[in-house]
């Protein structure tokens, strides 16, 4: 398990070298001037130069990227163009809304599309079985944005149950946790979809194998043989999923957090991007890389303790 985590990480090595490249061309490629942006809009044209100067725009583009990729080893990313604070700091202040956000919509949408998979593939042909994955479907093909603002509409607006905007505090306060409720209610609808049909169709493939059949033939439990024989190896593809699913919940999250106005990175990325602020820009795209490598990091993980066969 060490060497396949190991291998990982030297795989992630290009990942990260072609996301930092990314970020460097997003200066280069994108219209405007970041001199301009930091001088303002009725800076001299000395003054632009100046700042231009200092921020190493004058120089050669591989100068250029060599000094950004300098800056990037040593935990650098500079200072924001509009507000002039440090982009570390910024992204610190944002990062834990998000890991609250995503966490608190997997917390509940993962073990309920879990349970929707296998009950449908414990009843495959019921009216239940059609229910849950025309729900899953639904669930699949209703935009996050719709999710959003049915749930504000209802619960927040007409019925006044849960508060809607903003984060008034960390969620293991009162405050916190309403105010989290409905972002996490509306990202993880969208994965409850994907979950139980890939849960259904696992478990359905395990039910036909052999130790399954033996497991019955000893006279377990059906609830023993589904949950401890059958569930437990039809886990594996959904992990996967789970993972692959991640990087989609993370760009439902910057709908979220801006419908919801929730201060967090997918909400700070977009202001980057409204406001030219490229240095924050910069910053987002390298955490939510991060957290790609670290999510598939985890998944090969959980592998190991899922399937025995990957540790060796």
């Amino acid at each position: 398990m060490i060497s396949a985590v190991l291998h990982r990480l030297v795989l992630s090595v290009p990942v990260l070298f072609g996301v930092l490249l990314f970020g460097f061309l997003l200066v280069q490629i994108v219209p405007g001037d970041p001199a301009m942006v930091v001088a303002g809009p009725t800076a001299t044209a000395d003054v632009v130069a100046a700042i231009r100067e200092e921020m190493g725009l004058d120089q050669p583009v591989l100068v250029q990227f060599w000094s950004y990729l300098q800056r990037m080893a040593v935990g650098d990313l500079g200072r924001s163009m509009i507000s002039n604070k440090s982009v570390t700091s910024e992204l610190g202040a944002a990062l834990w809304p998000t890991l609250e956000l995503m966490i608190g919509s997997m917390v509940w949408s993962v073990p309920v599309g879990v349970a929707m998979g296998t009950l449908a593939a414990v009843v495959r042909g019921s009216l239940i079985d059609r229910a849950i994955m025309a729900l899953s479907v639904a669930g699949v093909s209703l935009p996050i944005f719709f999710i959003s603002l049915m749930a504000i509409q209802f619960l927040g607006v007409k019925w006044q149950i849960f508060p809607f905007i903003g984060r008034p505090g960390p969620w293991y306060t009162a405050e916190g946790f309403m105010a989290l409720f409905l972002p996490a209610l509306s990202l993880g609808s969208i994965l409850i979809g994907p979950v139980a049909r890939m849960t259904r169709s696992s478990v359905l493939e395990v039910l036909k194998l052999d130790h399954v059949r033996t497991a019955r033939a000893k006279g377990l439990s059906e609830t023993r043989v589904i949950l401890a024989h059958g569930l437990r190896n039809a886990l594996i593809p959904v992990v996967t999923l789970i993972g692959l699913q991640v990087g989609y919940l993370l760009g439902g999250a910057v709908v979220t957090e801006t419908i919801f106005s929730w201060p967090g990175l997918g909400r700070l990325a977009v202001g980057a991007i409204m406001s030219s602020d490229f240095t924050v820009a910069q910053g987002t795209i390298m955490i939510f890389a991060l957290g790609f490598i670290t999510v598939n990091l985890i998944v090969d993980i959980l592998y190991s303790l899922l399937d025995p066969r990957v540790r060796k």
